[in-house]
């Protein structure tokens, strides 16, 4: 089985490469810091992976993105499973942000996510057989404050991949949105502040949030059981049932929420 995790230099990408890498599957890691990369391709060998490969990839390159989805499903024979979840995170406060910051995130969470996807689907589609996944974000459901940028890319996978499911889940191509909430990685170290230059600390919430081990678990078995959306994470994952249910008082909670 062939698959290809984006993000997996570190967080919760590393973390399902060695979920994988157990399970014997042939694995494809990209990111873009090569000698983390190596370290972690390297662990999925011991681990027990059938075969590992790593992919230098700037997701916002998306014309690059979209000539190596191709080549890698030439090359490997298809790719089983698509694991979307290289992104960035945001620590700003909207009327501050540069515009440039907001392009970013789009480019690199939603539009390179959508070019790596779409190179790879015709292939797919030809095998009749595929798994997609896309890692949100729980404020893919909701927006909260200092995360404008990051919600609205977060908001606009959802959209694509439920149009997308509706497209294709019966021509054998399964689909998931899975929403982690807080998880204890570097997300909130390398997050962009307003004007674009790292945050550099990791936010209270973030180092008290679930593993990144625990939660791919969570991902792969969620994946195994056809679960179209998941939710991954603490007492946060209620928000998702406050708004939906009370919306008044969800938008008088998350002005007072701490959510960093």
């Amino acid at each position: 089985m062939n698959i290809w995790i984006t993000g997996a230099s570190s967080g919760i990408g590393k973390a399902l490469a060695l979920a994988y890498a157990r399970r014997g599957a042939s694995l494809i890691l990209s990111a873009r810091r090569k000698e983390a990369l190596e370290a972690v391709a390297e662990a999925c060998r011991q681990a027990g992976a059938a075969d590992t490969r790593i992919v230098l990839l700037d997701m916002a390159e998306h014309q690059r993105v979209q000539e190596t989805g191709r080549q890698i499903a030439a090359e490997t024979g298809g790719i089983d499973i698509l694991i979307n979840n290289a992104g960035i995170s945001q620590r700003s406060l909207t009327a501050d942000t540069r515009f440039e910051v907001f392009k970013q995130l789009m480019d690199v969470n939603y539009l390179g996510t959508v070019a790596l996807t779409t190179a790879l689907l015709p292939d797919m589609l030809r095998r009749g057989s595929g798994k997609i996944v896309a890692i949100s974000s729980l404020t893919g459901k909701f927006g909260t404050p200092l995360r404008s940028g990051y919600a609205a890319s977060k908001h606009a996978l959802h959209g694509f991949f439920d149009s997308l499911r509706a497209e294709v889940e019966d021509q054998g191509i399964q689909i998931m949105l899975a929403c982690p909430g807080f998880i204890r990685t570097e997300i909130s170290i390398n997050a962009v502040t307003a004007d674009g230059s790292k945050q550099n600390k990791m936010d209270d919430a973030q180092a008290a949030g679930m593993s990144p081990d625990l939660m791919a678990e969570k991902l792969i078995r969620s994946l195994e059981k056809g679960k179209r959306e998941i939710y991954i994470g603490g007492k946060e994952r209620f928000a998702v049932y406050l708004k939906r249910f009370f919306p008044n008082l969800f938008a008088w909670v998350v002005k007072r929420a701490k959510v960093t």
